[in-house]
């Protein structure tokens, strides 16, 4: 509803006819009447978006049906009650085909009916919206849980932070081990917000080389360094109005925390090689699976920018504390596997799901989505069977024996193992596993300080 009330325009070209119309309408104290005796003086003031126009069909300057057009194009949804002096049923019949929401005689009863008929129609945009309100809520409670699959307490919790996440701009952050679905929470707290209909923008930071991540954040100008051919628009540019994901926050090295920090304080940027200021309105998710609390005492990471991006915590479980979780997401896989290519049902045996609850998945939801692949492919029924189930090469390398082991060193088992797979291309590795590429140089340097002792 316009600020000033229920706002009616009137557009009539006989002034006292016009004037009635207006009086008898005005006896509503909630409406706010504007009349009008043209179509193009209509035309020049839609930029007020009436909530309803009552127009005469026989204007001197334009046809009833071309006038309704140009409005359809201009705001389609405004609801328009045409009134003519002829009573001419094909036209009526036509305007109501085109979306005309009523159709009335000018008479002695017009006033009566037009009054009734407004009636109507605001009756019918009031159920609208409270119909729209209903679906954007129920949208919100429940559509990001049927891209997030479980119902376990703990993956319980995650959709109440969601929830209340998806409820005010608040920076978010989102902290979990590899493949437990940062960027899918964070995904579903955009298109589940009010910026769901801008863009969602992410940045893996551990991709990007220290040296280019500033005039990927934030752009350059043309000429600005050498290569810069052309001006470039950051990633904060592309997410304005929207949601930009900063997935490995960890990764950012202390120059660019720093220049990072500044931008969410001032909420501008300025291009690399520029002096304008650009002012943002971006909404900020990030997420890591390292300790941040444990960087900055360590001084790799700046307290200030931790606790400007903490804002709204959020800890993603690994799958081996979701409990039968582990099943419903593995009849989720296969059932999508096999729908996306064609193939028949596909089930679990006994054994099968037995194999599946022993093992700890450290590659989480997303190990558990390629082990379901392989199976379905594997299989040679509608069935699949214990043999089926295969935990990828780095079982059969023993990684995964029955020895104890930390975490850590199931973690720097399986890095050195596609390492090693990989020629020692760090980035491909990094890419691979999707963790950040300081993590493997780490992990290189710590190897050759122990050969070394």
């Amino acid at each position: 509803m316009n600020e000033e009330g229920y706002c009616i325009f009137i557009v009539e070209d006989d002034p006292w006819y016009g004037q009635v119309l207006e009086y008898h309408l005005n006896l509503n104290p909630d409406y706010h009447i504007r009349r009008y005796e043209s179509g193009k003086e209509l035309l020049q003031n839609m930029h007020v978006r009436p909530d309803l126009i009552t127009l005469d069909f026989s204007l001197p300057d334009m046809k009833g049906d071309e006038i309704f057009r140009k409005i359809k194009e201009i705001h389609p949804d405004i609801p328009v009650i045409v009134i003519s002096s002829q009573e001419d049923i094909s036209m009526a019949v036509k305007l109501l085909k085109m979306g005309v929401s009523d159709y009335l005689l000018k008479d002695d009863n017009t006033k009566d009916l037009l009054w009734n008929s407004i009636i109507r129609i605001r009756e019918n945009q009031n159920l609208k919206k409270e119909v729209d309100t209903l679906k954007e809520e129920l949208g919100q409670r429940f559509e990001f849980q049927n891209s997030i699959i479980g119902n376990s307490p703990a993956i319980q919790k995650v959709f109440n932070l969601i929830e209340k996440a998806v409820k005010t701009n608040i920076t978010v952050s989102i902290s979990g081990e590899t493949g437990t679905g940062k960027e899918l929470v964070a995904k579903a707290i955009h298109y589940n917000s009010s910026r769901r209909k801008n863009k969602f923008v992410a940045v893996n930071m551990g991709a990007i080389p220290n040296e280019l991540i500033e005039s990927e954040l934030f752009g350059h100008e043309k000429g600005a360094f050498t290569g810069a051919i052309t001006r470039k628009i950051g990633k904060f540019e592309q997410a304005d109005g929207g949601t930009i994901f900063l997935d490995e926050i960890a990764e950012l090295d202390l120059n660019n925390q720093t220049k990072l920090l500044r931008v969410l304080q001032e909420r501008e940027i300025t291009r690399v090689g520029g002096a304008n200021k650009v002012k943002l309105d971006v909404r900020v998710i990030v997420a890591t699976h390292q300790d941040l609390a444990e960087k900055v005492k360590k001084n790799e990471f700046r307290e200030d920018l931790f606790y400007r991006i903490l804002g709204l915590p959020i800890s993603l479980p690994p799958l081996r504390d979701r409990g039968n979780d582990v099943m419903i997401l593995a009849k989720f896989f296969l059932e999508a596997f096999a729908r996306e290519n064609n193939l028949h049902a596909l089930t679990l045996n006994a054994a099968a799901k037995q194999k599946i609850l022993k093992y700890n998945f450290p590659g989480n939801v997303r190990e558990l989505k390629a082990v379901m692949e392989l199976g379905a492919v594997l299989s040679d029924g509608k069935e699949i069977s214990e043999e089926d189930i295969t935990f990828s090469s780095v079982s059969n390398d023993k990684l995964f024996s029955v020895e104890n082991k930390t975490l850590k060193e199931y973690t720097r088992d399986i890095i050195k193992y596609h390492l090693k797979k990989n020629n020692r291309d760090v980035m491909a590795t990094a890419k691979q596993l999707d963790i950040g590429k300081s993590t493997i140089y780490n992990l290189l340097k710590d190897d050759e300080a122990s050969e070394e002792s």
